[in-house]
């Protein structure tokens, strides 16, 4: 069931990318026209002013692809900085998603857990980390997927972040790597391993 509805979250995502204006008449009023100009930006390269985990916060307010972009932003300019939360206790993903990196911390009392890399960029190491595109789709309203195609140390990859709104904010619910990889899944086998 999952395969199915993650392909189906795909090929929404590329529709709307295949169908997706290449420009889109400028708005009126000059912060109309910056939020124009960046929707359809590629995520700012590497060099440009680092992307924080206030922005990404900031960006779940706005939107499924908002705070994607966001989220692939911090990676292009330069990666995560500073001290992360606590496993477990980061806004950036959702309750259960949370409740499980949380649980699989603690049963590795406190060391590396089950999944010993990034989540997003599907590494441990970055260099030259660029977005080669980006399409979300959303399902309902508190719903989403964004499909995320980027290239990290000469490798292309493929993400789908499964997101789900809570208390009027955008969460990451899951991350689905290459074909039939599921962070939700690998941590809920875990889990059901350590009954």
């Amino acid at each position: 069931m999952r395969i199915l509805i993650s392909l189906t979250a795909v090929a929404a995502c590329a529709a709307i990318a295949a169908c997706s204006p290449a420009e889109e008449a400028a708005p009126a009023d000059g912060a109309a026209a910056d939020a124009s100009a960046s929707a359809g930006a590629v995520i700012p390269p590497t060099g440009s002013e680092p992307v924080t985990r206030e922005q990404i916060y900031a960006a779940a307010a706005e939107g499924p692809e908002a705070f994607a972009r966001a989220i692939y932003g911090m990676y292009a300019t330069g990666g995560p900085q500073g001290e992360p939360p606590a496993p477990g206790q980061d806004p950036i993903y959702s309750r259960t998603l949370n409740a499980l990196i949380g649980n699989d911390f603690r049963a590795a009392g406190g060391e590396v857990g089950t999944i010993d890399y990034d989540i997003f960029c599907q590494c441990q190491d970055q260099e030259g980390f660029a977005v080669n595109s980006m399409a979300a789709a959303q399902s309902d309203e508190n719903t989403a997927a964004v499909s995320v195609v980027f290239t990290n140390m000469g490798e292309q990859k493929t993400a789908i972040l499964n997101l789900v709104r809570e208390g009027g904010n955008w969460k990451v619910d899951d991350v689905e790597m290459g074909m039939n990889e599921s962070v939700k899944d690998i941590l809920t086998e875990a889990a059901e391993g350590q009954g």
